[in-house]
C-alpha cells in the first residue's frame, strides 16, 4: 500500500506494508511516480475548517483532474473517491437541520467543488466508484452498515471512518458497485 499525502509522514501507522509518500494531489509529476506500480487509486481529499470558511475551494476538482489524467496515463483503471453526502445528486438528501442550516453555512462552497469532482470522475475513462458517506466518526469498524445506491434511499446518518475504509478496500477487487455512487 502507498499512502500518497501532503503529510505522509504524520501517518500513525507504522507497517513495512505502507509506504508513506509526501506530495501535492495537484503535482502531476510527483502523482505519475507515486502511481509507478499501482493498481488502484483510493482517492480521499479533505480541506481544513478554515478552509472551509475562508477561502475559495478548487482542491477537489483540480486535485481530480490531475489525478485522473495520470491514472489514464499510467494506465491504472481502478478509481475509488470519497465525496459526501451532498454532493452531485445526493444534495438535499441530508434532513432539514444538514439541509437548512449547517450544508449552507458549512459546506456549499466545497460541495459545489465536490459536484466538479464527481463528474470528472463519472467522465473519465476509468472504472470509478463514488462513496458518499454522511457525518464521520472516529468509532471502530464494525462491518455493519449498508450501501445505498438508490436516490429513493439516501439519507443522513454517521458512520465510522474505519467502516468507510473497510468499503473503500473492498471496491479494489469488487465489480458490484462500480460506476455508481
Amino acid at each position: 500500500v502507498r499512502a500518497f499525502a501532503r503529510s505522509a509522514d504524520t501517518i500513525p501507522i507504522d507497517d513495512q506494508s505502507l509506504e508513506k509518500v509526501s506530495g501535492d494531489a495537484r503535482d502531476k509529476t510527483a502523482l505519475a511516480q507515486a502511481l509507478d506500480g499501482v493498481d488502484a487509486v483510493i482517492l480521499t481529499l479533505g480541506v481544513t475548517g478554515p478552509e472551509l470558511m475562508l477561502k475559495p475551494i478548487t482542491l477537489f476538482s483540480v486535485a481530480t483532474r490531475v489525478i485522473v489524467e495520470a491514472m489514464e496515463e499510467a494506465s491504472v483503471r481502478r478509481l475509488i473517491c470519497v465525496t459526501g453526502l451532498g454532493a452531485g445528486d445526493s444534495r438535499g438528501k441530508g434532513g432539514i437541520l444538514y439541509n437548512v442550516v449547517f450544508f449552507p453555512l458549512f459546506l456549499k462552497r466545497a460541495y459545489d467543488d465536490k459536484d466538479v469532482q464527481e463528474w470528472i470522475i463519472r467522465e473519465s475513462k476509468l472504472d470509478w466508484v463514488i462513496a458518499r458517506p454522511g457525518l464521520l466518526t472516529r468509532g471502530p469498524r464494525t462491518g455493519q452498515y449498508k450501501i445505498l445506491t438508490r436516490p429513493d434511499d439516501w439519507r443522513s446518518g454517521s458512520i465510522s471512518r474505519a467502516d468507510v475504509a473497510d468499503f473503500l478496500v473492498q471496491q479494489i477487487d469488487d465489480d458490484a458497485y462500480l460506476g455508481q455512487t
